[in-house]
């Protein structure tokens, strides 16, 4: 029997390491799974490092053109450009200067202080001035007691009389004193009307040794340094007679000498285009304001004020410009002959494989457009074909920059 039983053993089934089995073979597919997704990871990182970085780029607009408006040039002139408002700030007084709060190419606003004068003996005499207006305040305080005890005195007197209990001569002193004490009280109002004003006086001298800017502007020289004398009026030596100019820029303007033989071809308001010595390619448009009514006999010239049509930070006091007086062709010819352009930098512009080509910049990557280029104007190239107004060109492109390349715009 026993023997049965053994035999029975033997056949049954272990169980046990059937589920072993299992546990090992499901945690080895759990790591495996885990492998898996970090060797994706790994992957994805280098993808993701080795990426093409965005080249930083400077962009440019381009800008319409109507070109062949068969505008002609009526007359050449030369002339400076000239400020309306322009001022070198002296103070209203001779003064040692103290301090100088400003600096050449500094921006000032209306008011803004710019510098400082000695003012230690002025406020001494305000302060002094201000001691004698308390006093005679207070004479005034202490006087009118006696002018109402006065008066008392002289009401009394006078009811006593009417009963003639008091003399004539008594009577007489009483009102003599009320009236002497009514009389200084007036005297003492005047004095203290004449000191305020003093005080005032010498408050305005205090001011004045402020100096403040007329109107906003750059400052475009510095004149005085601490510890200099300064004075409105010229009066030799080492004295100086101004702190600093300032100009207002905004008030920039064209002044021009037309021969007189020629200034009928010139009217207010008529289209001008200059051209400032220092940026020979720079076309600015510009405005006749007006023509002076008076000619200068020695040069037999007539100055013309030229506005400009916009200001631009580059146009500064004093620089010689060239300007051409236009005239506008009949409109019919304009509309026939007006034919649309864009234009761009010339850096913007590259010539691959023998053809003109820009790179145009379009949700942050590049693309290599082949453009159709017509006489240029100066500083700028005119495109006649391949190019839209206001898209956005790469100006000096690198020289390994590929179609298709993501790029970031360099910050203005």
């Amino acid at each position: 029997m026993s023997s049965d039983q053994s035999k029975l053993d033997r056949l049954r089934i272990d169980r046990s390491s059937a589920v072993s089995t299992r546990k090992r073979r499901s945690q080895g597919g759990i790591g495996w799974i885990i492998l898996s997704i970090l060797a994706l990871a790994a992957i994805a990182a280098a993808v993701w490092l080795q990426r093409p970085k965005a080249v930083v780029v400077e962009t440019a607009v381009a800008r319409q053109q109507v070109a062949g408006a068969g505008a002609r040039t009526l007359l050449n002139a030369s002339g400076y450009v000239t400020a309306r408002r322009a001022a070198t700030v002296s103070s209203k007084v001779t003064g040692k200067v103290l301090e100088v709060l400003t600096e050449e190419g500094k921006k000032v606003e209306k008011d803004q202080i710019l510098a400082r004068l000695d003012a230690t003996n002025i406020d001494a005499a305000l302060k002094l001035a201000e001691a004698q207006l308390e006093a005679r305040k207070k004479l005034l305080e202490e006087t009118k007691p006696n002018l109402a005890f006065a008066q008392q005195e002289l009401t009394r007197y006078n009811d006593l009389a009417k009963t003639k209990v008091v003399s004539d001569s008594d009577f007489r002193r009483a009102e003599m004193e009320a009236r002497t004490m009514s009389a200084r009280i007036v005297r003492l109002s005047s004095e203290i009307d004449v000191a305020e004003r003093e005080v005032a006086q010498w408050r305005q001298q205090l001011d004045d040794m402020t100096i403040r800017a007329p109107f906003g502007g750059i400052v475009t020289s510095k004149n005085a340094q601490p510890g200099e004398m300064i004075s409105p009026m010229s009066v030799g030596g080492f004295t100086r007679t101004g702190i600093c100019t300032i100009v207002d820029m905004s008030s920039l303007e064209i002044e021009v000498d037309v021969n007189e033989s020629y200034i009928n071809r010139v009217q207010s308001g008529l289209k001008v285009e200059a051209t400032l010595d220092a940026y020979s390619d720079w076309k600015i448009p510009c405005h006749v304001i007006a023509i002076i009514p008076t000619a200068d006999r020695q040069k037999a010239t007539v100055k013309v004020r030229v506005g400009f049509d916009q200001l631009d930070e580059r146009i500064l006091p004093d620089m010689g410009v060239k300007v051409a007086f236009q005239s506008a062709a009949p409109a019919a010819s304009v509309e026939k002959a007006a034919t649309l352009r864009v234009l761009v930098p010339n850096a913007a512009v590259q010539k691959v494989d023998g053809r003109d080509i820009v790179w145009v910049v379009k949700e942050g990557r590049v693309e290599r457009r082949a453009v159709t280029l017509s006489p240029g104007s100066g500083s700028d190239a005119s495109i006649e074909g391949g190019l839209n107004a206001g898209e956005k060109v790469v100006v000096n492109a690198p020289a390994d920059l590929r179609d298709g390349a993501p790029v970031s715009e360099k910050n203005p």
